[in-house]
């Protein structure tokens, strides 16, 4: 479980970091599939007028859970049927984890006609590397991989590929669980899914949409679950829909019986972890935090500060590491750690401060429909603590860093949903996040034309941020030198608005954590005729008519899903002009108004006031979804804001 960051180790460090980490399966066995696997035949299939470069002959997935571990046998054999095929098939390759699995290669050959030209030669051209795709996101997870190149491949070729990955996981009892995905592009020749597992030790499974019904029997021991079907077209997402619409075609299985079953093998893994030594250094920074405040929600926001600004990240899944966290001592000690080395950590520092404090693992890109899956570990990649003060729960992530104000200003991940991690075992909870109190982004443009319309201006820009916003601008503030970010800020101004000219360039942070930049400059407004009505305008946005609409969607299933907003939004944009003569004779176009049927609250207003031409568009979302039956209304209304402008006109003469 981890989250991504930046951090480059040296070659020593990478190798301090293996010790005590032998690899148990280093390589790859060489040898026919298990006596449990039925080896397909291939099929033949010709191709037709349509067919693409690559044709999918069979693709065979077969599993066995049992008490000892999850077995894995993957199989799929391709025919290249045009010359842009063969860019893209010249190799092949399976990763996995030395110390949790095993990879027995069983084929790659190619078939051409009645030849068949082994690749494999008992692993003569294999080549295993450990590759380490995530170093430069501060992740180390210890897999290898098995990489062959395909040597004169021809086509009108059949590449045939097959292996198994045996896997266990001794920390949690050896449950596991699989996922099928029908996710090719074109028709295949068939597609087969075989799942078996002993009758002592049974399995939850559940599809989605559009994946067939599977056949399920019970012979020899095993429960048989099956689903073989031929000529066999995938299920097409739903365009624009949620994530748990999108999950078609799908089966899922595990061996886990519910969420409280992972929930309590969890927490004797984060108990023990969170426990301190009697003489360890972090019981002085828990005093420290305590003769500050009696307050229990400032108390846990310095504990929070210091877990985010005093360790760094890095994700340690070497060997037992994906499920183990550190301990809380050896965390703060090397000052790095990962998601469940921060956690325990400000579990640890939480407790010593009296607050009540759990763990909770989350999903951070899969948790929309969480609760309509199977209970499976795999499920989630991320852990979080969940504290809880006056009854009101908080949500604290000590892989973030720079988080500014108080307990009360931190918004809820969006992560969905969380599972606590308790002793007797929990449930899945909802993550609610409530709407935008305050816009998170204020952009004002202010323009001082007073001195006439063919007069120099000055101009100045602000930008106001909060919450993350204002945090990952910071960062980049603080990572990249003063003169580029300058430059990168007057250039995002000057795609829109060329004609200005900005000379200065400044930020202030508050202890809140707004950031407030502001520039400022001179330029020339283009006051430009209008033929038809005789007077100057000086157009400040809008009017292109190329709004973008939600997408049309084609028949399949989940078809009427809502489609997913921008959750939570809200932003403010101001655009003033300070008008010559008080603005006499000024006046504006644009909309004065609200809307809400694009699925976002809009209002807008456009006016002068003492002298002053001002436009203000207000923008949020109050919920994450648009259902499907207001889809054509909310496109109508897009098309139509699409040709609203922010125009100023000048009295006739002027």
């Amino acid at each position: 479980m981890f989250k991504s960051s930046a951090l480059v180790l040296p070659a020593a460090a990478m190798a301090a970091m293996w010790a005590g980490h032998a690899a148990a399966a280093d390589k790859p066995v060489y040898a026919a599939p298990a006596a449990w696997v039925d080896v397909a035949a291939i099929p033949a299939l010709q191709p037709g007028p349509e067919t693409p470069a690559t044709q999918v002959l069979l693709d065979d997935s077969q599993t066995r859970l049992e008490r000892t571990g999850g077995t894995f046998y993957n199989r799929r054999v391709v025919r290249i049927v045009k010359t842009e095929g063969l860019s893209g098939s010249g190799s092949r390759a399976v990763s996995w984890n030395p110390t949790a699995e095993t990879v027995t290669l069983h084929t790659l050959a190619i078939r051409r006609g009645d030849q068949v030209i082994d690749l494999l030669q008992g692993g003569k051209d294999v080549l295993v590397i450990r590759r380490e795709t995530n170093l430069e996101r501060a992740m180390l997870d210890g897999r290898l991989t098995a990489s062959v190149q395909i040597k004169d491949l021809q086509v009108g070729d059949v590449v045939d590929w097959a292996y198994t990955v045996h896997r266990t996981e001794p920390l949690l009892d050896n449950r596991g669980q699989t996922f099928e995905r029908m996710g090719w592009g074109d028709k295949i020749g068939r597609y087969r899914v075989r799942i078996e597992w002993p009758q002592d030790n049974p399995v939850i499974w559940k599809t989605t949409t559009g994946f067939p019904q599977p056949t399920v029997a019970k012979a020899g021991g095993f429960t048989h679950l099956s689903v073989d079907l031929t000529d066999a077209e995938a299920p097409k997402a739903p365009a624009g829909a949620p994530l748990r619409f999108l999950r078609v075609g799908e089966l899922q299985a595990s061996t886990y019986a519910d969420w409280a079953e992972i929930s309590r093998r969890m927490y004797p893994l984060y108990d023990k972890a969170a426990q301190l030594a009697p003489d360890s250094p972090v019981r002085a920074e828990i005093a420290r935090i305590a003769a500050l405040t009696k307050d229990p929600k400032a108390r846990a926001f310095a504990a929070l500060q210091l877990v985010e600004d005093k360790t760094r990240y890095l994700a340690l899944s070497m060997g037992d590491g994906g499920y183990r966290p550190a301990p809380a001592d050896e965390t703060w000690a090397r000052r790095f750690g990962d998601c469940k080395g921060k956690t325990v950590l400000l579990l640890a520092l939480l407790r010593g401060l009296g607050v009540e404090a759990e763990p909770a693992i989350v999903s951070t890109t899969s948790g929309d429909g969480m609760d309509e899956r199977v209970a499976a570990a795999g499920q989630f990649n991320h852990i979080i603590v969940r504290a809880r003060v006056d009854g009101k729960s908080y949500w604290l992530d000590g892989t973030r860093s720079g988080d500014k104000g108080s307990l009360d200003q931190l918004r809820p991940p969006g992560f969905r949903w969380a599972l606590p991690v308790r002793a007797k075992g929990a449930g899945l909870e909802p993550i609610e996040q409530p709407p935008l109190s305050q816009a998170l982004t204020e952009t004002r443009l202010h323009i001082d034309a007073s001195a006439g319309l063919d007069k120099p201006a000055s101009v100045r820009v602000e930008m106001l941020m909060r919450g993350d916003a204002a945090r990952a601008f910071s960062r980049s503030l603080e990572t990249a030198p003063k003169a580029d970010v300058e430059r990168a800020l007057k250039q995002s101004i000057s795609k829109t608005s060329s004609w200005i000219t900005l000379e200065t360039v400044d930020w202030k942070k508050a202890e809140d954590g707004e950031l407030k930049v502001v520039m400022s400059g001179t330029g020339t407004p283009e006051w430009r005729l209008n033929d038809d009505l005789g007077v100057r305008e000086l157009k400040l946005g809008g009017g292109e008519g190329r709004g973008t609409t939600f997408p049309r969607r084609e028949p399949g299933p989940n078809a009427d899903a809502p489609f997913v907003l921008r959750y939570p939004s809200y932003a403010r944009t101001t655009m003033e002009v300070v008008l010559p003569g008080k603005g006499e004779g000024f006046t504006v176009k644009g909309v004065n108004g609200e809307d809400a049927a694009t699925g976002y609250r809009v209002t807008k207003s456009a006016k002068v006031t003492d002298g002053v031409a001002r436009f203000e568009t207000v923008s949020r979302s109050e919920a994450r979804e648009l259902p499907f039956a207001q889809v054509e209304a909310a496109n109508a209304a897009i098309r139509k804001a699409a040709y609203d402008v922010e125009i100023v006109r000048a009295p006739k003469g002027l």
